[in-house]
């Protein structure tokens, strides 16, 4: 382990006590690839006493993502081209191997670990795989294109790159946010890996707002504000807060403790959130250019749904609760006329559909996939 890691735990110890868990997390850090976490534990780490707020700015430790599930095969960086790697998680149990793998993609600002409520009953008939897209998570943070075309190539080489790495023919292609978004762009490049699209409160398929909308007269102190916040990437402020930023999360999203509340009676999941977005912001800053002011994508998915082959079914998950957009759904179902296009909405559920009704959405999910094989 660097000396440098072990003098920050060092520092660390003299103010907090960790918990074994948080201990057993700062494997895997992307400043520190070498660092044991056996080994911070074997040079006196404290991992029996109960720890207060760990200070972010000290420690990079994220949560480990998969163990809080039973059905783990692996956990694995997979190399793709020129130094960069994915984080990928596999799950899979005896018996299902044959069967079509689903692969899960995050939305902006997530990662593997928010599909903790999902992944054990998903994985009881047909492997998971779960990925950190790049830029995002514990992925690598390469530098993106500002243009949006080319980021967004970046983002669908980097998943068939990853595709062929592990091996996969064919698969039931789900994303949720971006993911969606990614989603549809890999299989209209990709079709023949592709034997089902799940879109999850997708982001990015609408046009920009209409002629009149955009005309509206804006009032001058928005417009100040627009182009004092212009370049600044879109979670700058977890950045900018420091130390307190897993307080922000906290404060801004309390609604996130409360969706894994049977899996974390602590903040685990606003550190684990807080955490995937303080590093680099590679992913992040190819969001931004992708991106409009207005939060619209700057090239919309809606315009090429026609190029998305007929074969391909696609199921679209809306959550009841949702603010997103979901009239772009009335318009892909008419460009996909005979194509299977099915719409469903989830009681009760926000945004983030899979956590909020986990359940519903696991079950749902299950019956999609059941129809692949």
């Amino acid at each position: 382990m660097s000396s440098t890691m072990w003098y920050i735990m060092q520092s660390i110890q003299s103010k907090y006590s960790l918990s074994e868990r948080l201990i057993r997390t700062i494997a895997a850090i992307r400043s520190f690839p070498h660092d044991n976490v056996e080994d911070l534990i074997r040079k006196g780490a404290d991992v029996n006493r109960m720890h207060g707020t760990l200070k972010p700015l000290h420690c990079a430790c994220m949560v480990a993502d998969a163990d809080c599930v039973d059905s783990t095969k692996s956990k694995q960086y997979v190399p793709i081209s020129e130094g960069t790697r994915l984080w990928t998680l596999t799950f899979s149990r005896d018996g299902v191997k044959d069967r079509t793998p689903l692969v899960l993609l995050h939305g902006f600002g997530g990662g593997v670990g928010l599909w903790a409520q999902n992944l054990d009953s998903l994985s009881q008939q047909r492997p998971v795989w779960a990925v950190d897209l790049l830029g995002f998570g514990r992925s690598s943070r390469p530098r993106f294109s500002t243009d949006a075309r080319e980021a967004e190539e970046q983002f669908v080489e980097s998943i068939e790159q990853w595709r062929a790495k592990v091996g996969l023919e064919s698969m039931i292609l789900l994303g949720h946010n971006l993911g969606g978004y990614l989603a549809v762009s890999y299989s209209i490049k990709y079709p023949g890996r592709v034997k089902h699209i799940v879109l999850v409160e997708p982001w990015g398929f609408p046009e920009r707002p209409d002629t009149a909308e955009a005309d509206r007269p804006v009032p001058v102190w928005i417009k100040a504000l627009g182009a004092m916040f212009s370049p600044f990437n879109p979670l700058a402020s977890l950045r900018l807060v420091g130390p307190l930023g897993p307080t922000l999360v906290q404060t801004l999203r309390p609604d996130f403790k409360k969706k894994f509340s049977s899996m974390f009676s602590d903040n685990t999941v606003s550190e684990y959130i807080y955490h995937l977005n303080v590093q680099t912001p590679s992913g992040e800053t190819a969001f931004k250019n992708m991106t409009t002011p207005e939060g619209c994508a700057v090239r919309p998915m809606l315009q090429r749904m026609e190029q998305l082959p007929p074969r391909i079914p696609l199921t679209i998950m809306y959550g009841s609760r949702s603010s997103i957009d979901s009239n772009p759904c009335s318009s892909i179902r008419e460009m996909r006329p005979h194509s299977h296009v099915e719409i469903t909405t989830i009681r009760g559920a926000g945004h983030y559909v899979f956590a909020d009704q986990p359940e519903d959405f696991n079950h749902t999910l299950l019956k999609v996939c059941s129809k692949v094989d």
